[in-house]
């Protein structure tokens, strides 16, 4: 059984959130967003509207939350504090979920006629907008304007999805998802340490055809990339995604995501990009060999006990970067059954690295499709860090520290010159 890692790297655990929930159809989803911040150790603050009660109950938020839900205009919050005041001088961040367009429009033009608007005019803290609405009254110049104007103010807002809507037309307006809102919300308290780098990381496995249905492929989950591209993203560096075939939902909404098939694919869409990245990090399982001719035909069972394939390599992605890296940090991984750190230490020297991540792979709790992983990251200068069994959020934050370590380096030898 695998442990609950959702708290592990959270920047949102002991922060004292405000979820305040408005009359959309969406309200509903707002329970899970607040169960999923509880369970990443915050603790939530409901408030509602008079109208967001008329879709769900206050007394589902004070069971999920541990805490009375607010919805009285003159509330008081513990004895004699006024609720509005109290709970935006203790509030670490305020979201407003679903954020229909009569609230935009209501703070967007200074009206405070019920606790969560007063409680806006009062915050100091950063407040995210996450709309959802019907697709006109979303396009419409008003809420636009109103939008344009939060925004100006230094007010946040997360983009709804596009899809279905209740209302029964399609098209941009839907609530986006709980992962999406909660990672708007862990950027808030992220220090963006990475700001001015683009990094390229590579995940998932490559998958090399035999003939139209048959195929080889490798374990990889691509989590462990995935996890990287993530931590990269909140820490403020731009990412680009490469990644093979993979059932796991991409990280993040504003990560560039390029999706390839094969071993030469994944090279291509590498080599096409990498002059724009600062640092490369290879977290993909690439499969070392393909078949030297794939049928167009599906092979036919015959009574033969025994089938060759004719396997050619592929391309060494790593080592061909290598070559051409420059001044770009070049990260890989090197997945071993033995002698770890010894192999892991001459792939380093062999193929030009400034760091390598080593893990083994004999550990079937760990790794491959494991939400968690335990490595050993071996520099260039020889020195070597065990990273003890975490989640792959958390190893990802490690290998993350260490790149920005080698960048500094690079800088500092740049400087020299």
């Amino acid at each position: 059984m695998t442990a609950d890692h959702s708290q592990h790297h959270s920047n949102l655990k002991n922060k004292e959130i405000v979820v305040a929930i408005t009359g959309g159809i969406a309200a509903y989803k707002t329970a899970e967003l607040v169960r999923e911040l509880t369970k990443r150790g915050s603790n939530v603050h409901v408030v509602m509207t008079k109208n967001a009660m008329e879709f769900v109950t206050p007394l589902t938020f004070q069971t999920l939350s541990g805490n009375p839900v607010i919805n009285e205009m003159f509330q008081l919050f513990s004895g004699s504090k006024i609720g509005h005041v109290t709970l935006s001088d203790i509030a670490d961040h305020l979201v407003i979920v679903p954020a229909t367009a009569n609230i935009i429009g209501k703070i967007a033009n200074g009206i405070a006629d019920d606790f969560l608007t007063t409680m806006v005019m009062a915050t100091t803290v950063p407040v995210l907008f996450v709309p959802s609405m019907n697709t006109k009254m979303w396009e419409s110049r008003i809420v636009q304007g109103n939008i344009e104007k939060l925004e100006d103010l230094g007010f946040r807002f997360l983009e709804p999805a596009a899809g279905e809507l209740a209302c029964g037309t399609s098209g941009k307006g839907r609530l986006p998802e709980v992962e999406d809102i909660v990672e708007t919300m862990e950027d808030v308290f992220t220090l963006k340490d990475l700001q001015d780098q683009k990094i390229m990381v590579t995940a998932g496995p490559t998958t090399e055809f035999i003939d139209p249905v048959r195929c080889i492929t490798n374990r990889s989950s691509g989590k462990m990339g995935y996890a990287l591209a993530k931590i990269a993203r909140r820490r403020g560096a731009e990412v680009i995604l490469i990644t093979g075939q993979t059932y796991v939902k991409p990280p993040r909404i504003d990560i560039e995501v390029i999706r390839v098939t094969t071993a030469v694919e994944m090279r291509n869409a590498v080599m096409d990009r990498f002059r724009e990245c600062s640092v490369i990090i290879k977290a993909a399982a690439v499969a070392d060999f393909r078949c030297r001719t794939e049928s167009c035909q599906k092979m036919k069972k015959t009574s033969d006990a025994i089938v060759s394939l004719e396997l050619e390599k592929n391309p060494d992605i790593i080592a061909e970067l290598g070559a051409v890296k420059e001044h770009r940090v070049l990260v890989g991984f090197a997945a071993e059954t033995e002698n770890l750190t010894k192999n892991a230490a001459d792939k380093l020297k062999r193929k030009q690295l400034d760091l390598i991540v080593a893990n083994d792979v004999s550990k079937a709790d760990i790794g491959f499709g494991s939400d968690d992983n335990e490595v050993t990251i071996v520099e260039t200068t020889g020195h070597v860090k065990q990273v003890p069994r975490m989640s792959k959020d958390e190893v990802a934050s490690i290998i993350l520290d260490s790149v920005k370590k080698c960048l500094k380096k690079k800088q500092r030898k740049e400087d020299w010159y």
